[in-house]
């Protein structure tokens, strides 16, 4: 485990070995003085990197609103910002996932942390809960449950692990806001700059997409044979229940179109205790700055070790 501050910035770039061997990231928020509470570890969704959290981290970690002070480690998902891209490509899934952070909290020496999850890391924060269930002190899950609506994996499919040619940094802040203005309707022009530089990074003076092409193998199932059925999603019920006997808020965009109402209807019925939130006008998936998503992850924090 190593660290490099950069004095410029609120985090430290915190690199641990997968259990594989892969070189992974981490930006690590240092708490702001005050009584010791578990951290929280900020999961990404599937395109996405540590950049998502720049925003909400800074504030957990200076104890703004939450009841005090975490420290907060945003991570990069091997093949995303700063980890490293693996070799290959089937070992981009969940339980790989789930067991890097383990890696990162075993490295850290962290017994236990409160987890956010948005999207794809819900369903590592799912995993990481079904492997070690002491190591989840509370989880937020953002616009993500155990089922996953087919309207919103086929939009996904469509544009992982492509994209045309961006030759600079408004083409960058145009590709991002075709692919996301109906999640984010009221989103202006520095917006998009501003969401361009979260998913891009530069290379060799231009702007690319900062992940491995390859995390969309995932969605490149072969067909079918003739008369033979395909097989069914994996059942996420179980787990989705076992996080649940944490302390939980799920988040939706009230737009979304990957946790559709009837899968949050059937989550709250499922888990009775659950926090619950709506984004409303906000698709797939909130940002976490919005007044109705803190409110509701200030409420969590407070009541969570």
């Amino acid at each position: 485990m190593t660290d490099v501050q950069f004095p410029t910035t609120p985090f430290a770039d915190r690199f641990w070995t997968a259990p594989d061997g892969l070189a992974l990231h981490a930006r690590d928020y240092s708490a702001a003085s005050g009584p010791a509470r578990a951290p929280v570890i900020c999961i990404h969704g599937l395109t996405r990197n540590a950049r998502d959290f720049e925003d909400l981290a800074p504030r957990l970690a200076a104890g703004r609103q939450s009841g005090g002070a975490r420290r907060v480690l945003a991570v990069d998902v091997r093949g995303r910002g700063g980890s490293a891209w693996d070799p290959d490509p089937s070992h981009y899934a969940p339980p790989v996932y789930a067991g890097d952070i383990l890696a990162l909290m075993d490295a850290l020496a962290i017994a236990r942390a409160v987890f956010i999850g948005t999207s794809m890391g819900g369903l590592i924060t799912m995993v990481v809960s079904a492997l070690r269930p002491a190591a989840v002190a509370a989880a937020v899950l953002n616009d993500v449950g155990p089922e996953l609506a087919a309207e919103g994996l086929a939009r996904i499919g469509g544009y992982v692990g492509g994209g045309p040619p961006i030759t600079d940094w408004d083409a960058a802040a145009a590709y991002a806001e075709r692919l996301n203005r109906t999640a984010f309707p009221a989103y202006g022009a520095d917006d998009w700059r501003a969401f361009a530089r979260r998913i891009f990074t530069e290379q060799d003076g231009r702007p690319a997409l900062d992940y491995d092409p390859g995390i969309s193998q995932a969605f490149k199932k072969p067909d079918p044979k003739p008369g033979e059925e395909p097989p069914p999603p994996p059942d996420l019920w179980p787990l989705f229940k076992g996080l649940a006997k944490a302390p939980l808020l799920t988040i939706r965009g009230g737009a979304s179109d990957l946790l559709s109402p009837d899968i949050a209807g059937r989550m709250r019925e499922a888990a009775p205790d659950m926090a619950y939130a709506e984004v409303a006008d906000v698709g797939h998936a909130p940002m976490l700055d919005e007044p109705e998503a803190l409110a509701a992850i200030d409420a969590l924090l407070k009541a969570a070790p």
